[in-house]
């Protein structure tokens, strides 16, 4: 069977930086961090950690219509403001949405974690549902992102919503990837959306994940610093446009890269802890299946959180497949842990250094930990060729992928 190749042809973004791509592509080339300290927070008995990057608030009023807006949470919101942006710069026609041959494969954590606290608030309060909206369920549901898409823009192919926290995007990206090749869908919305809530950050905090920085609280996450010590959850969604080579060279689409492997393993190891002989394999299927070798790649983008076993299992494991050679970073010091949208967001960002021909460095890395195998860590902007890259993102649960993207030439 003749696959299909897929290459992506339009992207959006809602993300700590704001509305749209350009906010976001701005913020990580002027060296900025979405992180601020959460106030409101403080309240919280026992909570250590404080920080978190938002997205800044803005009037949805002014951009979805009310029938829309009464079923979406803020991530649902989030997700449907980045499609749209994502759709008008692929050149989509709404015939072709229309058609049934373009699907939706839209990741989160969950539903709204700020509909279950309200929809909990009252009703523990008051034993009643008398006070709840029809639209409730429908913000909780997990699925919530993929349907309000669906709903908002009239896509009626094939309808996905991957849930698996820190991969739950990145597994969208390769599902839309295998359902193009196979020839189900011509062309996917693909990407994931989360928001920045406390209830995330206690999980965190829990497990002694989280970042508790105290001085200079606004440099932290520190991805593979000395320093470093742990997430910051952050918030927003991320959507690509995947297509099929023929589709797109046949409307006359812009191609920003094109996919050509995607390694997806688990981990049965442990539920929490990382381990590199996992994230290993997955760079290496995800090489396997794009032919391409070592002296192919020129970056790999690194999902690195900024704790101290994941930032150096995934150091090991890149240095183990790469060398030490490979420049090698991670964006969450500028927008922070965005859990389901990471997948999306980063790529994104990705996409832009392959355009500018430039690397993007990891915000904060001052200080290597020695502790980490030796690679190329990125600490600058700076000029580099790159053509063929890795984007790995790694999840709790055991989820590892990898991703290998091709700079678009012809």
């Amino acid at each position: 069977m003749l696959l299909n190749r897929v290459v992506i042809t339009g992207c959006g973004a809602v993300s700590p930086f704001g509305l749209g791509v350009t906010s976001l592509v701005d913020g990580v080339w002027q060296g900025r961090s979405g992180v601020r300290y959460m106030p409101e927070w403080q309240n919280i008995r026992g909570l250590t950690s404080h920080l978190a990057a938002p997205v800044p608030d803005f009037d949805a009023k002014q951009l979805l219509s009310r029938p829309l807006r009464r079923t979406m949470g803020s991530m649902a919101i989030y997700a449907t403001l980045a499609a749209r942006e994502a759709v008008t710069a692929s050149g989509l026609s709404p015939e072709i949405l229309h058609s049934g041959s373009v699907g939706v494969a839209i990741g989160s954590t969950t539903g709204s974690p700020q509909i279950y606290e309200d929809f909990y608030r009252s009703f523990i309060a008051t034993m009643s549902i008398e006070e709840q909206r029809s639209g409730t369920f429908f913000k909780l549901m997990g699925h919530s992102c993929a349907a309000n898409v669906c709903l908002a823009l009239g896509i009626s192919g094939e309808q996905w919503a991957p849930a698996s926290a820190c991969t739950s995007a990145a597994q969208a990206i390769g599902l839309g990837y295998l359902l193009i090749q196979s020839g189900r869908q011509t062309a996917m919305l693909c990407g994931g959306a989360d928001e920045v809530h406390s209830a995330v950050t206690i999980i965190f905090d829990v497990m002694k994940a989280a970042s508790r920085v105290h001085e200079e609280p606004l440099k932290a996450p520190r991805p593979f610093d000395k320093k470093r010590d742990g997430v910051v959850c952050g918030g927003g969604s991320g959507i690509l446009v995947l297509e099929s080579l023929d589709s797109a060279q046949r409307r006359g689409a812009k191609i920003l890269c094109e996919i050509i492997g995607f390694g997806h393993v688990n981990d049965s190891q442990h539920i929490a802890n990382p381990h590199e002989s996992s994230m290993e394999r997955a760079m290496r299927n995800a090489m396997k299946e794009g032919n391409v070798s070592l002296s192919d790649i020129d970056y790999v983008n690194a999902h690195a959180t900024g704790t101290q076993l994941g930032d150096i299992a995934e150091s090991r494991a890149i240095y183990a497949v790469l060398d030490g050679n490979v420049p090698v970073s991670s964006f969450k010091g500028h927008i922070g842990h965005t859990l389901g949208a990471a997948g999306g967001l980063e790529t994104i960002i990705v996409l832009a250094m392959l355009d500018r021909q430039e690397l993007a460095p990891t915000l904060h890395l001052n200080q290597p930990d020695p502790e980490c195998a030796p690679i190329a860590f990125v600490q600058s902007i700076c000029k580099h060729s790159l053509n063929t890259v890795i984007k790995n993102n790694f999840a709790l649960g055991g989820v590892n992928t990898s991703l290998v993207l091709r700079r678009w030439t012809s």
